[in-house]
């Protein structure tokens, strides 16, 4: 364990987290306090000599931390006197961290200084109810720590305890989830990485989504051009007009072909696309052809539709989406029939690379 001395509180506050909030159980009193004692005997350890997640500074890659390449020598460090930096969260880029004052258990992110975009994009959405609010910017020599409010789990690992879910409650989530999005084009914000891990529970009965960061998203000049050229999603979630070589695309409309992604296995339990082999999953995806099984309502299969159509502009958009009848209305009457499908434990589709 070793404390980064480059750190005081100089960043901004955004807010007071909620004082109430339960702390959760994966760090003790006890194994805290270990922390911190060993923490003290390594009070004067050089600048030099600490230990941090690796941060790559290249502007032209946003996302310095992986969660399926996390450095296994990270050890715990404190930082700004204030926080204990602990280990990655499980499918995260975040990591965990623990207020020293207050026990209070939160997420971390480490992140290049010159990380403007992220910084820009959270400036634009904080207030909103729908996207995880910075608690605290800590400003170091070399790095930003961007502290957060800790999640109560997120969808992916929801839907996959769950097999999948039924519409009525995949309606109230998604409806959440397309509501945010709608936000983020409203403000001039494409969020390009669009996954189910992406939004988590801000409380424990897992109703209420959050979008945990606004990591690899694109702050566009003019909110009207939303045209992108690099390359960058999940596997299973990016759209066809992504894999063309060297073509200039909609960050908008590929939004929301990964929120047609995000409908699907939620309500069905696995990917639309789905192969072992990147090279055949993104043949599949080139061709756009994709089943929708007969126990979903017909109104589900056709957001689904509305959303995963191989030509960007013929897809719903996200202004117009939360009309659809799916969204608008309820389906008292449907009886759903039986869907026995899994979604993927962890697979290579769920990277972040």
């Amino acid at each position: 364990m070793q404390k980064i001395q480059d750190c005081p509180i100089v960043g901004a506050r955004f807010g007071n987290l909620d004082k109430n909030a339960e702390v959760g159980g994966s760090t003790t009193n006890s194994e805290l306090n270990t922390k911190l004692r060993t923490a003290v005997i390594l009070n004067n350890t050089r600048e030099s000599e600490c230990r941090v997640p690796r941060v790559t500074t290249d502007r032209s890659d946003p996302s310095p931390l992986s969660p399926n390449h996390s450095d296994k020598h990270f050890q715990a460090s404190i930082v700004a006197e204030k926080y204990l930096l602990l280990d990655q969260v499980e499918g995260s880029s975040l990591y965990r961290c623990v207020d020293i004052n207050t026990q209070e258990e939160l997420v971390c992110k480490v992140v290049s200084r010159d990380c403007h975009t992220l910084i820009s994009a959270h400036y634009r959405l904080d207030s909103h109810p729908r996207v995880s609010s910075l608690h605290e910017i800590l400003v170091g020599s070399r790095y930003l720590y961007l502290v957060f409010p800790k999640a109560h789990g997120d969808l992916h690992s929801y839907v996959r305890s769950r097999k999948r879910l039924r519409e009525a409650e995949a309606r109230k989530l998604f409806r959440q989830i397309a509501e945010t999005v709608q936000a983020c084009h409203r403000n001039g914000i494409v969020l390009r990485d669009l996954k189910l891990r992406k939004f988590v529970f801000a409380d424990t009965q897992r109703t209420e989504l959050k979008l945990e960061s606004l990591e690899d998203a694109v702050v566009l000049e003019e909110p009207e051009s939303d045209w992108l050229h690099d390359k960058r999603g999940c596997p299973a979630y990016v759209s066809p007009e992504i894999l063309k070589a060297g073509a200039h695309y909609s960050g908008k409309a590929a939004d929301m072909w990964s929120l047609g992604v995000i409908l699907y296995t939620m309500l069905v339990g696995r990917y639309p696309f789905n192969d072992s082999e990147h090279a055949s999953l993104f043949a599949k995806i080139s061709r756009g052809h994709f089943i929708i099984p007969e126990c979903l309502s017909s109104r589900a299969r056709c957001l689904i539709r509305s959303l995963l159509r191989r030509e960007p502009s013929e897809r719903i958009t996200s202004e117009d989406i939360l009309y659809h009848p799916w969204l608008s209305r309820e389906d008292r009457d449907w009886q759903s029939r039986a869907c026995d499908q899994l979604v993927p434990e962890c697979s290579l589709y769920d990277d972040e690379d």
